[in-house]
């Protein structure tokens, strides 16, 4: 069974990974929390002040704190309410109302200061449900803490008791000595009064007339000796039950503080273990906690390292997907030249065969012009048309001289 156990543990801790390691940690959380919930119940039942005995925060402390300082000032304005001198004029003033609202003030005090520790407890608990794994290490070695100085004190109160049982030992050994000297003494007593008795007793029997003085006096006379031996056997009886009781008492007293020197060296040694122990877990919880955070900072490399794989791929994409829109664009500029450049020849030629019409026109232009107006228009156009000033104008049209400029020179 039991290696089975350790096989499953081996198995788990084997194949765990970091989201397992998660759940592992708020398992030992709500464990832990549980534990202390348990702890602080214990201390209710067995009666340990839960302000003596717990770590509680500022504003815990300061319910209890605050409860007591009330309590505090209501002892003190009762008690001046009281000092006031009882006269005629101080109760015309109210002394006996203000005495009355004080003691109710006292009472309203201590009424709240008993429920100051419930309240500062009740919002512990509340505070611990929702603390992190740290806080409560914290709040577990506060405890243990504690503990070991309760476990001190308890042995300094053990062995102060052990002191005085020790007295005690020695006391009722002196009285069970003095109990049986004084027996011994009354027994001696007793047997010389048994023996008065005996001769009383012989007396009254010798003694004739019962009706006599004679007989009186020897009756009266055994009656004395008949007290006085009772009186002995009770005090003989009390001397023996005093012995008995304190040789009993010994023995007791003799056992109790074997118990008790039993009960300190074994808190001895649980004090000493938990301290040791308690210091060893400070230092194994702040590894604990160290791990704990170191996996937060892994998971949240791991985090990243992931995003940054996926920015690293994303960007691969973008980069390659630039590349191939370039290259594809590149392909499609030059696909285009040539689709390009027939239109342009259309246009060229559209454009050579407008200019040539156009020309043709101003011909006709220069020359309605010449023969209705007398104007030689050569002269207007031959700068733009860089004609020959020389050519004859007239009412023949003149022909049209080539330009220098040529159509590809026109749209460079």
């Amino acid at each position: 069974m039991l290696k089975r156990t350790i096989r499953k543990v081996a198995e788990k801790i084997l194949n765990a990974t970091l989201d397992d390691v998660v759940h592992m940690a708020e398992k030992d959380r709500s464990t832990l929390l549980d534990a202390i919930k348990d702890l602080t119940d214990y201390q209710d039942e067995v009666g340990i002040l839960f302000e003596r005995f717990s770590s509680l925060n500022a504003g815990e402390q300061k319910v209890i704190d605050d409860a007591q300082k009330a309590l505090e000032r209501a002892k003190v304005e009762l008690e001046d309410a009281q000092n006031k001198p009882d006269t005629w004029w101080n109760n015309l003033w109210g002394r006996k109302s203000k005495i009355a609202k004080a003691e109710q003030g006292l009472k309203d005090a201590k009424k709240v200061r008993a429920g100051a520790d419930n309240k500062a407890k009740a919002m512990f608990q509340e505070r611990i449900e929702s603390a992190d794994i740290q806080t409560l290490l914290s709040e577990l070695s506060y405890k243990s803490q504690a503990a070991v100085t309760r476990l001190k004190n308890r042995e300094v109160e053990i062995k102060e008791v052990e002191e005085k049982l020790k007295e005690a030992i020695v006391e009722a050994s002196k009285n069970h000595t003095k109990a049986l000297e004084k027996k011994k003494e009354t027994e001696a007593k007793l047997d010389e009064q048994y023996a008065l008795l005996k001769q009383a007793r012989q007396a009254l029997e010798e003694v004739a007339d019962k009706q006599s003085t004679a007989y009186s006096d020897a009756l009266s006379q055994v009656t004395t000796v008949e007290q006085k031996v009772e009186e002995l056997e009770g005090l003989k009886n009390a001397y023996t039950t005093l012995a008995a009781s304190k040789d009993s008492f010994v023995h007791k007293h003799n056992l109790t503080i074997k118990v008790l020197t039993s009960l300190r060296s074994n808190l001895q040694t649980h004090r000493a273990k938990l301290k040791s122990d308690t210091d060893e877990r400070l230092k194994y919880y702040d590894g604990y906690v160290v791990a704990l955070k170191a996996r937060t900072d892994q998971e949240f490399a791991a985090i990243l390292e992931h995003l940054g794989v996926k920015t690293d791929e994303h960007i691969g994409e973008t980069l390659a997907s630039m590349h191939t829109a370039s290259a594809k664009a590149r392909q499609e500029m030059m696909d285009n030249i040539p689709v390009h450049e027939k239109v342009m020849q259309g246009v060229y030629s559209s454009y050579a065969e407008a200019l040539q019409e156009i020309r043709a026109k101003d011909v006709d232009i220069q020359k309605n012009f010449a023969e209705r107006y007398g104007i030689d228009m050569k002269e207007i156009f031959e700068d733009y048309y860089k004609a020959d000033a020389n050519a004859p104008s007239g009412g023949a049209a003149a022909p049209v001289s080539k330009p220098e400029t040529s159509d590809d020179d026109l749209l460079s």
